[in-house]
């Protein structure tokens, strides 16, 4: 008990993240890889598209027989024969010459670009007149112009997307590898807190923080569960601890990180075999009496039980683990994502600690405007009007109006 609020400066904590590794990896269907962290560099084999490629229908020509065309003065050329679809073309273009083509079609040898149907008149079976002039590549997908062979087409550590799914699927991968999601076990703890479908008596609340935080781990790519409320009792926490590390790859247990003679999580961890305390404590507001533990090989939190606190603490800290063990990538990890805006009024802030503040967004004169939810740390409806958080700095005792910062989405 020693180390008691020894507070730990936020960017202390951030390199715990250090301490513990990412996940195995898995290899799953294509279909199911949306929102999946990429395992492994992926180098594109071939070039993407393997051929050139009209994006119109209209006519293969070589753009230097266009030059000059206009309504006035078109140029004309000799129909040569068609493109056929998903087929080699059996035709060349030459000076003067045009193929027909439809759109996806492969250019024929010769062809540079593609003359839109729509500026090209057939005269007869054998000749066009083109009256806009085109310049070379023009509607045309080159060979390689999406990726080159042995470029990296996906890096290590990216989330994937639909149109990284469309990605793969045009490079024929039907499995890939990716990191494991997270299992993190939820734990709310109190003798007050009573489930959501229980009408809460004189001094109780309803069990609300673990459904924000199984929201939050879920949108941050992880996979929730529920292990229930726990009373103030030592070996009940203790026991819901054992069973939730065994089941989770990391552990949020929220309430009993405060100082009180019935807050029994630090004891409980620092019981546990295997465990260090590593902050018990952050200069963090809201949010102040955090901790965190490694026990074996996995990150263990004591969040606060105020529902915004905790929400505040899993997006400043939690988060960026939970990103760190499930593969996410420094580049495209949520610390990435930031959306820049001003101040919308004067903000103050105490010195010494890294103060979160609610803001909702709205334009204003051609500007993005973060506007202050005030509020305490126990009101949800501040978190329900926020948009996001700004960070006011240990060392800054406050925000002007109008101040360049930026929100970190909620």
């Amino acid at each position: 008990m020693d180390s008691f609020f020894k507070v730990t400066t936020l960017t202390r904590v951030l390199e715990y993240r250090s301490l513990f590794s990412p996940l195995e990896e898995q290899t799953i269907d294509l279909a199911d890889a949306v929102n999946r962290v990429f395992y492994q560099d992926l180098v594109a084999g071939d070039d993407l598209p393997p051929f050139s490629r009209s994006t119109m229908d209209g006519f293969a020509v070589r753009a230097a027989s266009t030059f000059g065309a206009s309504e006035a003065s078109p140029a004309f050329l000799t129909v040569k024969g068609e493109v056929p679809m998903g087929r080699v073309p059996n035709v060349a273009v030459g000076p003067g010459e045009a193929a027909r083509i439809p759109t996806g079609g492969m250019l024929p040898k010769g062809a540079d670009a593609v003359v839109m149907i729509e500026y090209a008149e057939i005269l007869d079976e054998g000749t066009i007149e083109v009256t806009r002039s085109v310049a070379p590549g023009a509607h045309v997908v080159q060979s390689g112009e999406d990726f080159q062979k042995g470029e990296v087409v996906l890096a290590a550590g990216r989330r994937l997307r639909a149109q990284e799914l469309g990605l793969l699927a045009a490079l024929g991968f039907g499995r890939v590898r990716v990191f494991r999601q997270p299992v993190v076990g939820i734990v709310s703890t109190g003798d007050e807190v009573v489930p959501i479908d229980e009408t809460p008596g004189p001094g109780r609340i309803r069990d609300v923080n673990t459904y924000t935080l199984t929201g939050q781990v879920r949108d941050a790519g992880g996979l929730p569960v529920s292990w229930g409320i726990v009373p103030d009792r030592y070996d009940s926490l203790k026991d819901a601890l054992t069973s939730a590390l065994e089941g989770s790859d990391m552990v949020l247990i929220s309430g009993g990180s405060s100082v009180g003679t019935r807050d029994y999580t630090l004891q409980v961890f620092s019981d546990l075999p295997d465990a260090e305390i590593l902050v018990h404590g952050m200069t963090i507001s809201p949010g102040k009496p955090t901790i965190l533990a490694r026990i074996g090989e996995k990150p263990v939190w004591g969040l606060p039980g105020h529902v915004v606190s905790a929400m505040v603490v899993f997006t400043a800290v939690v988060r960026p683990f939970l990103e760190h063990i499930a593969g996410l990538g420094e580049a495209f990890a949520s610390d990435a994502l930031r959306i820049p805006a001003q101040m919308s009024r004067n903000v103050s802030s105490a010195q010494g600690r890294v103060e979160f503040i609610r803001v909702r967004l709205r334009q204003a004169g051609g500007r993005l405007l973060a506007e202050p939810v005030l509020g305490k740390s126990g009101l949800i409806n501040t978190m329900v009007r926020a948009d996001g958080l700004v960070a006011v700095g240990m060392d800054e005792e406050g925000l002007d109006k109008g101040e360049a910062v930026v929100v970190i989405p909620l």
